[in-house]
């Protein structure tokens, strides 16, 4: 037996960010690992510059995910002002500093987004500095606001956070009480759950394919990241305890 963390994500409106090219900020329908480490280091009360406390937490936990809804795609169109790039500049700290430009340009971009998306979330804590139960209480009282992806997703449902002892992963996610505002909800519950995690011993699945994700924090002050392997499940056929 094993203790998780299980907490639930909910909201009108998710952005899990992915590789971004250009004009392009496309999203993933399910939580990336950056996105989780992020939601637990601002419900702790890490700050950004703080790597070495970043790099613990990304060292300490483990994700898996039941995804009971991904949602429907929302692409949205961005404009935004930006001070010429002249390398005599002054740094500009703010974004008040940039708009103080006497010439701005205009960029274009497409965002995406996720409407009304539901995912459960479990987390396997292996570190010393942070227990599960003070996972469990920053999410219960978090420190910095949480959102999810970008500040406009924030949750519409609070986390609730449970420790869960299960003899594995999918025990865990499977044991977990949905809010019953969001069971009463059909659209949620039409087809299979879909399950995704990354390597944590037994995970009680057995993965339908792995793909690589770009979303292993390398500086959190430098927005660098690297891969990882994740294994994915989609709910047909037998799974293996």
């Amino acid at each position: 037996m094993s203790d998780y963390l299980v907490f639930q994500l909910y909201a009108p409106l998710v952005s899990w960010g992915t590789q971004a090219v250009g004009q392009e900020r496309p999203g993933e329908n399910h939580p990336s690992r950056s996105a989780l480490l992020g939601l637990l280091a601002a419900a702790l009360g890490i700050d950004r510059q703080d790597e070495p406390s970043h790099a613990a937490l990304s060292e300490a936990c483990r994700f898996g995910i039941k995804q009971l809804a991904p949602g429907l795609a929302l692409r949205d169109f961005h404009t935004a002002q930006v001070p010429p790039a002249m390398k005599k500049a002054n740094h500009r700290q703010t974004r008040r500093d940039e708009l103080r430009e006497d010439k701005l340009s205009t960029i274009l971009s497409f965002r995406g987004y996720q409407q009304d998306a539901l995912s459960i979330v479990a987390v396997q804590a292996t570190g010393e500095r942070w227990s599960i139960e003070d996972l469990q209480q920053a999410l219960r009282q978090p420190r910095y606001h949480l959102y999810f992806g970008r500040k406009a997703c924030v949750p519409a449902l609070p986390l609730h956070p449970q420790i869960v002892a299960a003899e594995h992963l999918r025990a865990a996610l499977d044991d977990y009480p949905v809010d019953e505002s969001i069971a009463k909800t059909e659209p949620f519950f039409r087809g299979r759950p879909r399950y995704y995690w990354e390597a944590m011993g037994d995970a009680g699945l057995q993965a339908d394919f792995h793909v690589p994700r770009y979303d292993q924090p390398l500086s959190r002050q430098r927005w660098q990241f690297t891969s990882r392997r994740e294994y994915t499940w989609l709910g047909g056929g037998d799974v293996s305890e």
